[in-house]
């Protein structure tokens, strides 16, 4: 996935979220994927809410408010690509 994602032109980091971990609604100056590769993670964008598990992936536009927190007793590990 880093390798696809490099291709396509992002940064790519990869963290680990603690239980309990909360991002109030914020937003980022570029475009966004961002991947969980396990862990269940609560995501809200444009007033809906969705649980993103191992696998899934979701794109933030730049400008875009959006607020997150990690759901349940697992830490996230997650990848953060951000467009170059």
């Amino acid at each position: 996935m880093r390798e696809r994602l490099q291709a396509e032109g992002y940064r790519v980091t990869r963290y680990a979220f603690p239980p309990g971990t909360e991002f109030p609604e914020h937003t980022h100056g570029v475009h966004k994927k961002d991947s969980i590769l396990s862990g269940r993670f609560l995501f809200r964008m444009d007033g809906t809410d969705v649980i993103l598990e191992a696998g899934d992936c979701i794109e933030v536009p730049a400008g875009k408010p959006h607020y997150a927190r990690v759901v349940g007793d697992d830490a996230v590990d997650f990848i953060d690509a951000s467009r170059i």
